[in-house]
């Protein structure tokens, strides 16, 4: 089922797999790379995703829905204005830090259709948020993650394929910023005005201005503050990439694990030595499966 919004006519709709095995318990929302879509990704990982004890995600959590969302069709600047699903344009292929200002229109609908996904999941379905999982591969992992530090509550798990997070840099630069201003910590002089007529608030930590930066990315209002139990942060993430990959080379995923490493999140961060730019077979797998064992309650609900 597609979630009533104002882009219904805009977005395909998702490739679905329903539970094999009812009630539905839990539901992964799972996006595609550049020029593929929900269809073709979805089966390819469903029917090839296959373990060393022969399991799928589909087998292993039976309870299951599995969505798989199709970006829209945009003229991506690195491919020449070429027309193929993305979930956001590129300036080029080569240098994804070149130019990030083309790919804020495409992160700020793409991320609202995605938020949209999880809480129809939420209000529609009656999941609790522990029990959603969202991920992605390339393209739609850099959507993912940014999705993700959008949201204002934590959900059961991130699992990202050949990751990259849109504006690393300018996040590093809040965080290193944020940690400057609370190391000088004693500066409370009032710089404009007498102290009555200034307007006072506390001062942001690191973390919460890392989120707000994001959320202002994808014109979100700002959090609180404080960053509270129900940050986003606190969902644990798996991050797998292929060392031979030349798509999104590896240093990509290993920047992202560092900065959300930076931030408290819980990362379990796995380099496959003969792996290009796709997912291994079985051993990525088998990886997968024992991060969502030890790290959530998901495998422990279907018991």
């Amino acid at each position: 089922m597609t979630p009533k919004s104002s882009q219904q006519a805009v977005w395909r709709t998702p490739f679905t797999i329903e539970p094999t095995s009812p009630p539905h318990t839990q539901t992964f929302i799972l996006l595609h790379g550049l020029g593929s879509n929900g269809e073709k990704f979805g089966r390819e990982l469903l029917d090839t995703g296959i373990s060393s004890n022969d399991q799928s995600l589909q087998t292993a959590f039976p309870s299951a829905k599995f969505i798989f969302p199709t970006a829209k069709t945009l003229r991506v600047t690195a491919l020449k204005r070429s027309r193929v699903p993305a979930w956001f344009d590129m300036y080029s292929l080569g240098d994804r830090m070149l130019r990030e200002d083309v790919q804020i229109d495409g992160l700020i609908e793409s991320s609202e259709y995605i938020r949209s996904i999880i809480k129809h999941e939420m209000q529609e379905s009656s999941l609790q948020p522990e029990n959603i999982v969202l991920g992605g591969i390339s393209n739609g992992c850099a959507l993912g993650l940014t999705t993700l530090l959008s949201l204002d509550f934590p959900i059961g798990a991130f699992v990202g394929l050949c990751a990259r997070l849109p504006f690393r840099d300018d996040i590093e630069d809040v965080i290193r910023h944020a940690g400057a201003v609370a190391r000088d910590g004693d500066n409370d002089q009032v710089v404009f005005g007498e102290e009555d007529d200034a307007e006072v608030s506390e001062p942001q930590d690191a973390t919460g201005q890392a989120l707000d930066f994001v959320r202002d990315l994808v014109s979100l209002d700002s959090r609180t503050n404080v960053v509270s139990m129900t940050s986003p942060l606190t969902t644990p993430v798996f991050l797998g990439h292929g060392k031979k990959d030349e798509v999104v080379p590896h240093n990509f995923g290993k920047d992202v694990a560092e900065t959300l490493t930076s931030l408290n999140v819980d990362v379990t961060w796995r380099l496959y030595p003969d792996l290009a730019h796709w997912y291994e077979i079985p051993g990525e797998i088998d990886d997968i499966l024992a991060f969502l064992r030890d790290k959530t309650r998901l495998l422990r609900s279907e018991d």
